[in-house]
Parts: structure tokens; sequence; C-alpha cells
């Protein structure tokens, strides 16, 4: 961590550049104690020499301001974009982040099968990916049960039209006319049966659902059983999100559950989700548990995106959290800097406590303390070991 901060001294080194000379030619030198490297600060000298690491020049540490104060000019901290907020109380949440995909959901799933043997004498649908509206055309079979049933079927009509009065003919109309529907015939179709009194082998079979192809298990002039799977349909309009969970995070677990989710890939909104389903056992080869919750697709999300889930873990009222780019971190501990005066900055060692991506709790240090910098903390670390040619974290 004190690697970042030298990093970042150098950056403001850079930019701070022509105002720190400005400053500096008003400087007399007499009163200057100590000299220190712009590039490494931990080199301290007492008279003006050379930086015995890169060769630089020492230049003298400023000591404007108190021993652990830092006082800024109006333009550098405009271009340091110094920021401070005053310290309030408010409530504050955690949350862990758990690896999650988006996979189908099998209840939008179906399966056309072959009601009957026979031959696909033609395919209306050719490829997988292709999306189907209920009732469409899918493909055309020859059969000769479906034949037989048809004369069955027209003999029945026959008998019934001549026996009126008898109720056997017509209870046996109408049971050939549900095997003709259980066969797949719809009701147009028997009725352009009956008008025509014309039999076909050939069968055109419609889609029961809406839904996109992703399995197509068949070929022109291929025969098929009764029964055989001819095309699977998958309604991508609702997803489902799993989430891998561990045995110790279930505790945090419950149905309904309000969980936040970020698309990876698509952009940084999250959407707000509740779990519908926990898995009852734990996966013997990964020990973990499948959490799932349900997921509406406005088009831009397909099977397979990895998801970053946010499952919250608790909530504290009134605790004092501060942005996590206003703690500056090192071996040391944690440190935050203060505004003590106008334009004037001191470091506050503090004391840390629960964290979530955006947030950080502070425990203790910054009693009596009204306004803390929130932009620009590392950069004033960097400045502080420059002009003071000393660690922030070595004074409270």
């Amino acid at each position: 961590m004190k690697r970042n901060i030298l990093i970042g001294f150098c950056l403001f080194f850079v930019v701070f550049t022509k105002v720190s000379c400005n400053e500096a030619k008003n400087e007399k030198l007499s009163n200057v104690d100590t000299f220190t490297c712009p590039m490494h600060p931990q080199v301290i000298k007492n008279e003006p020499s050379t930086c015995p690491i890169c060769g630089m020049d020492l230049v003298p540490v400023n000591a404007s301001g108190a021993k652990n104060e830092l006082m800024l000019s109006d333009s550098q901290i405009q271009l340091a974009n110094v920021r401070t907020m005053p310290i309030s109380s408010s409530s504050f949440s955690t949350s862990k982040v758990l690896n999650g995909r988006l996979i189908v959901n099998p209840e939008g799933s179906s399966t056309i099968t072959s009601r009957y043997s026979g031959r696909v004498e033609h395919l209306y649908i050719r490829e997988t990916g292709i999306k189907i509206r209920k009732g469409q055309a899918l493909f055309q079979i020859y059969s000769e049960v479906l034949q037989t049933l048809q004369l069955d079927y027209l003999l029945q009509l026959k008998q019934a039209a001549a026996f009126p009065n008898e109720k056997i003919y017509s209870t046996m109309q109408n049971a050939a006319k549900n095997k003709l529907s259980l066969f797949g015939m719809s009701d147009s179709q028997i009725k352009s049966l009956e008008k025509g009194v014309k039999t076909s082998p050939l069968l055109t079979i419609f889609s029961s659902e809406s839904g996109t192809v992703t399995e197509l298990n068949i070929t022109e002039g291929q025969y098929v059983a009764e029964g055989s799977q001819v095309l699977k349909l998958e309604n991508f309009d609702q997803l489902w999100l799993e989430m891998d969970v561990y045995p110790s995070e279930v505790a945090d677990l419950k149905i309904g559950t309000k969980i936040k989710a970020m698309i990876n890939g698509i952009g940084n909104d999250e959407q707000t989700l509740s779990i519908d389903f926990i898995s009852p056992q734990i996966d013997p080869s990964t020990q973990i548990l499948k959490v799932r919750a349900p997921i509406k697709n406005q088009d831009n999300l397909q099977a397979g995106m990895q998801v970053s889930v946010f499952l919250p873990v608790s909530e504290i009222n009134d605790a004092m959290s501060l942005p996590m780019d206003a703690l500056v971190r090192d071996e040391r501990g944690s440190h935050v800097w203060v505004k003590v005066a106008k334009n004037t900055f001191s470091p506050r060692i503090v004391q840390t406590g629960a964290e979530s991506e955006n947030q950080i709790i502070i425990l203790s240090g910054l009693e009596g303390v009204k306004e803390v910098v929130i932009s620009g903390a590392y950069l004033l670390s960097s400045e502080f070991l420059l002009k003071k040619g000393m660690d922030p974290m070595l004074k409270k």
C-alpha cells in the first residue's frame, strides 16, 4: 500500500510542478532545516544534496502549517480535486458477492413428438434458433394409419346420417373424430375432411406452443416412430438466475430475499430480484447449494451469461460511514484527512469496521471532527510526504 502512496505522490508531483515551483522560489533556504527527494520522500537530509537513489537534486521541505498539518493554496486544492463532506450518521448495509449465471427456465420448454409412425414428407422448419409462433406449420408427414382413421371416420359419418335415431352410431362417430384429434388433426382439418369426403395420408403438423427451436431431430424423407421427439422449443422470455452458495451463507437466505444482480458485459445497471428456490441438498462434488431467482428477459439476455450477485448480509442504522475513496491504507493501518481550518488539513488514524463496495464504517478516530476529505486523500498524503518529510501514519 505504501507503494500506492508513492505512485500517487509521483502523479501529484507532476501536476503540482508549476504551482510548487512558483511557491518554492519565494522561500528562503536559510529557513529550511531539511531537504527531501521529490521521487523518494523517504530520503531526508539536513543540507542540499542529491538523492542517492535516483540522483535528483533534493528540494527544501516546506514547513508551512503546524507539524502535523498540511496547508495548500486554492490553486493546489483545485488541481488535486480535494473535496470534503460533513460527518453524519446514516444507515449502512453490507453485501456478499456471489457468482451466478443465466440458465434456461425449463418451465417454458416444450417438446413436439410424433403421435404416430410415418415418413416426413416436407419440413417447414429447417434449422435451430428460429422463433416460431403457436399454430405455425412445422412439418408434413405421410401415415397409412392416419388414412385408415380417416376412412373409419367417414364411414361413421355415413352410418350416423343413415340412422339418425340410433344413438350408438353418433357415439361411434364422436369416438372416430376424437381419434383423429388425438392423432394431431385440427378441427379445421377434420371439417375439411367432412366437406371434401376425401382421405389423404398426408397431414401437416402445427406447433402447439410459441418459442425458439433449440433441437431439430428430423430430416425430409426420414421415418419416425410413434412417440419419437421431433423438435424442442424453449421460451426465453423469462430466464433463471442460478447462484452458487456455500453452506455457511444459507442462514442469510430465505424465499423472497431481495438480491441485486449485475449482468456482466451489458452495462452497469443492477436489477433487483427475489429468490424463489433454495436447493434442499448440497452438491456432493462441489459442496455448494444452488439458489435460483427468475429474471425477465428484455431481448438482451442469453442463457450462459455470467452474473455478479450482491447478497445483503446486514444493515446497521446510525453508523458513521465514509466513501472508500476517503480512506488511505498501508501496512501500518488506515487514516483519513480532516479539514481543521481553511485550506488546512490533518491526517487522523481511524479504526474501521464493515465495508461494502463503496462505503466503509468508521468505528473510532473521528471524535470531534466536523469535515472529512472524500476526494484527493492519496494526493494529500503524497504532498505531506514531500513537504514534511514524514509519513502521516507516524503521528496521530
